[in-house]
């Protein structure tokens, strides 16, 4: 009786959606194999070529023992012998190419999927980063990715050659005697039903040794970097971190030890059954070559093929379960692939041309997107599944429109939406309603390279890449000449100093820069910026860290930055804000109150209020 949706136990439900999966995980997986289908097609001929060359020398024994001994046949017997010589050389040479085809298919997979994962990466709004765990992330490019070309070549190149040899060896049997080779498939039921449930059994296992995996791949990247080795320095939690780390590590021995254990005990149990059908073969046969049914060379290579015969079915089961398994590597690889865009671009956008810097905040609305629409729940941190951003707004209604080549300066308290707001112009979000327009455009209709090429932004900790000074540089503009990065570091006043270093612009800056000092660090961004040429720039407090001397210096970099270019500054220092176009002042998401520094103080609000308090310092 055939039972109604509705009346589906869970296991049932939960099965039917393991098969979907695992077809649909092939299906797409065979799309990244298809630009290597030629080698694909040789990979099959060698295959059927080499079961086909397999199969010569049991028939050329029978032969031997049947004919050639019997009638002292010494010619047929050395031709006979050579032929096999032969066909092992034939078979070694097959094998061979296999292995090419195989490598081949399987590297050039690692390498589209890594390269797909990588650029799908790369496209995912800053929401996705705010919420994912670097260690597990990485897991996927590597751990995962290998898991699924193991899928793709070394599981289904196992599963075609065991079908074939199966199928050749069976035809072959059946040609040499039908009743033995019947008694030879009284075991495949055997080998076919427990393979369901055990490759279940290990999937679940892999899938968890997966996510531990993942977890222990993130604790070594948030530990091993300065800033997280600082904090565990400074905190004296090495201890801490040392048993946490084992624990995980433990998880990842106990769930390799249970998987081996199953995947011993159940291979272990199908030698046994194919050893004691090959027992069978040979004790019917026997009898069969007593009674004179059939000859002594035909047992001989019935007994050779038999061997053929169990071997492909327990590599057949095999590769069921290996494939099982490898389907939890295209599971979480497809469920990174499959992660929403919140952010790209439109059908029809355009390139931002000749920019002036021209921005324009109308009647903006904005809360943070929740956690399902830009992230991936798995790579989050395992007591963080399902937490979620606030759902409130933090900007209520901003309309500001700064002119091409004015400085606006935003001040407010912490939290007041200063940050979000420029965050805005680059679209590294997009706006819950209203607009953000620059040059008249909406940016949601411009593509996203050109807008972010009109945009440089400083922020109170840039970040720089652990190379050299002239590879963070050029990274803004990798063909820029030297005489344009001296330009762009005198312009920043970090020149000299570069100059001083015995390596110059080879010197390695340490991971995040932390081999430079703070003042350093903000004078190379701004000397990148330099040499991007942006538009708008968006100064995050850029001084804010820094002691006077320091700050003295970076300010006449910004002011040789900011020249001529439209400016978006955050900052609680009077001395970075002061001379400003346009002073804005954010509280609770809203603007209230604008003008310059002067008709703040005199109009006695909150900008003044916050000059009193200190909350805006002056030159401290």
């Amino acid at each position: 009786m055939r039972m109604a949706p509705h009346m589906m136990l869970p296991g049932d439900a939960s099965a039917v959606k393991g098969k979907k999966l695992e077809r649909g995980a092939l299906r797409r997986a065979w799309r990244f194999a298809r630009p290597y289908r030629r080698t694909v097609v040789l990979f099959l001929t060698a295959i059927v070529v080499a079961a086909l060359v397999e199969l010569v020398p049991p028939f050329a024994f029978r032969t031997i023992l049947d004919d050639a001994i019997p009638d002292g046949d010494r010619g047929l017997i050395t031709a006979l012998a050579a032929v096999v010589v032969v066909a092992a050389l034939a078979d070694a040479g097959l094998a061979i190419v296999q292995r090419w085809c195989s490598a081949t298919i399987g590297e050039g997979v690692i390498y589209d999927l890594r390269v797909a994962l990588f650029a799908k990466v790369q496209r995912m709004p800053v929401a996705f980063f705010t919420r994912t765990q670097t260690g597990a992330l990485t897991s996927r490019l590597n751990n995962d990715v290998v898991g699924a070309q193991t899928a793709v070549t070394s599981t289904l190149g196992s599963i075609v050659s065991n079908v074939v040899v199966l199928a050749t060896t069976l035809a072959a049997m059946a040609a040499l005697e039908w009743r033995l080779t019947i008694l030879s498939l009284v075991v495949l039921p055997i080998f076919i039903i427990p393979a369901k449930r055990v490759g279940r059994r290990l999937q679940g296992i892999q899938r968890d040794n997966m996510g531990t995996n993942a977890e222990m791949n993130s604790q070594m990247s948030e530990r091993f970097n300065v800033a997280g080795a600082l904090l565990v320095k400074l905190f004296g939690r090495q201890g801490d971190e040392v048993t946490m780390f084992a624990g995980r590590a433990a998880k990842v021995r106990d769930t390799g030890i249970r998987a081996a254990m199953y995947g011993r005990v159940f291979f272990v149990a199908l030698a046994l059954v194919g050893a004691l059908g090959a027992a069978a073969i040979y004790g019917v046969g026997a009898h069969l070559v007593v009674g004179g049914d059939i000859s002594a060379g035909t047992l001989v290579a019935l007994a050779t093929l038999v061997t053929r015969v169990y071997q492909p079915l327990t590599g057949l089961t095999n590769a069921r379960v290996d494939l099982m398994t490898a389907m939890v590597s295209f599971e979480r690889v497809f469920e990174v692939l499959d992660a929403p865009e919140a952010i790209s671009d439109r059908p029809g956008a355009v390139d931002l041309v000749e920019p002036t810097g021209r921005v324009e905040f109308r009647d903006v609305w904005f809360r943070y997107p929740a956690a399902a629409s830009v992230t991936v729940a798995s790579l989050e941190a395992p007591n963080a599944v399902g937490a979620a951003d606030p759902d409130a707004d933090v900007l209520q209604g901003v309309s500001l429109v700064i002119e091409a080549g004015s400085t606006v300066a935003l001040v407010g308290a912490s939290g007041s939406g200063k940050t979000t707001l420029s965050a805005l112009v680059p679209r590294l979000y997009d706006v819950t309603s209203g607009s953000v327009v620059v040059d008249g455009h909406d940016v949601r209709d411009l593509t996203q390279h050109s807008l972010r090429a009109a945009i440089g932004v400083v922020s109170q900790d840039p970040h720089l890449f652990h190379e050299s000074i002239g590879q963070n540089l050029l990274y803004a503009k990798p063909d820029a000449t030297r005489e344009q990065l001296d330009a762009a570091c005198r312009g920043a006043r970090i020149l000299d100093t570069i100059a001083a270093l015995p390596d110059g612009y080879d010197t390695i800056v340490g991971e995040r820069g932390y081999r430079l000092s703070g003042g350093e660090k903000q004078r190379l961004a701004i000397a990148r910026l330099l040499l991007k040429n942006p538009a708008v720039m968006i100064l995050d407090e850029a001084t804010s860290h820094l002691d006077n001397e320091n700050e003295a210096h970076v300010q006449a970099a910004l002011d040789e930055a900011l020249r001529g270019r439209t400016a978006l500054v955050i900052a609680h220092r009077l001395s970075t804000i002061r001379d400003a176009d346009r002073i804005v002042v954010l509280d609770a998401g809203r603007v209230v109150e604008e003008g310059t520094h002067d008709e703040l103080l005199a109009l006695d609000g909150v900008y003044a209020a916050q000059v009193r308090a200190g909350e805006t310092t002056v030159d401290a």
